[in-house]
């Protein structure tokens, strides 16, 4: 089982730049890029909270759950 982050497809629609993105949160482009890549282990509430009221969307448009069956087909 893994979580897949698909963040980078939210900026893609909403045609938002990660720098633009980070600066808004308050975290480094480093970091995000670090997030959208999946190499994190966790996130914070308030991260993600900023996160989804700048691209106007649910945290289940950014974070989807992903079976180890699910990988296998993919």
């Amino acid at each position: 089982m893994k979580i897949c982050i698909t963040l980078d497809v939210m900026l893609a629609k909403r045609k938002v730049t990660s720098r633009d993105l980070a600066r808004y949160v308050g975290i480094t482009e480093q970091n995000l890029s670090l997030l959208k890549s999946g190499k994190v282990k966790g996130i914070r509430f308030g991260t993600l909270e900023k996160i989804c009221e700048f691209l106007n969307c649910q945290p289940g448009d950014i974070l989807q759950f992903e079976t180890s069956e699910q990988r296998k087909v993919a």
